[in-house]
């Protein structure tokens, strides 16, 4: 099991059964950026991440805690399957439809709805593929 880079410092706020729920403020890239407050695209956002771990009794809330991704891949299958898979649908409806010799408005107009039924089958599908992203939590030693 390889850790990936991509680590978050948190602090519980629920602990049930098997899970702790952790709250981690995320911020953008242009958090680092000097003139972030001048140009107002500076975000940082909460975020409550669901972690299942068999120790979650060991966990208190208000205690500071790491959250690391477990698999390296995670990232690179989430920019495939939001970006990648829904510009060669895109791309395979417009081609195909003007191939076939309909009209370009209407082989565009297809070709977005052809993006949207992917978002929405990928929604659809949110519960499989959330069994693929896996958390691991840590106490922060001071």
């Amino acid at each position: 099991m390889s850790v990936a880079n991509i680590k978050h410092c948190g602090e519980v706020v629920r602990v049930a059964d098997d899970k702790v729920w952790v709250r981690m403020t995320v911020n953008s890239a242009c958090s680092g950026c000097h003139a972030r407050a001048v140009c107002g695209v500076d975000e940082s956002k909460d975020k409550i991440v669901e972690v299942a771990t068999s120790d979650a009794a060991a966990y208190s809330v208000g205690e500071s805690v790491e959250v690391a991704l477990e698999s390296r891949s995670v990232g690179a299958k989430s920019v495939f399957l939001a970006y990648v898979v829904p510009f060669f649908v895109l791309l395979i409806v417009l081609v195909g439809l003007t191939v076939f010799g309909v009209s370009e408005g209407v082989a565009a107009l297809s070709a977005i709805v052809g993006v949207g039924l992917y978002y929405v089958v990928l929604w659809l599908m949110n519960s499989k593929i959330e069994k693929t992203i896996k958390f691991i939590i840590t106490k922060q030693t001071k």
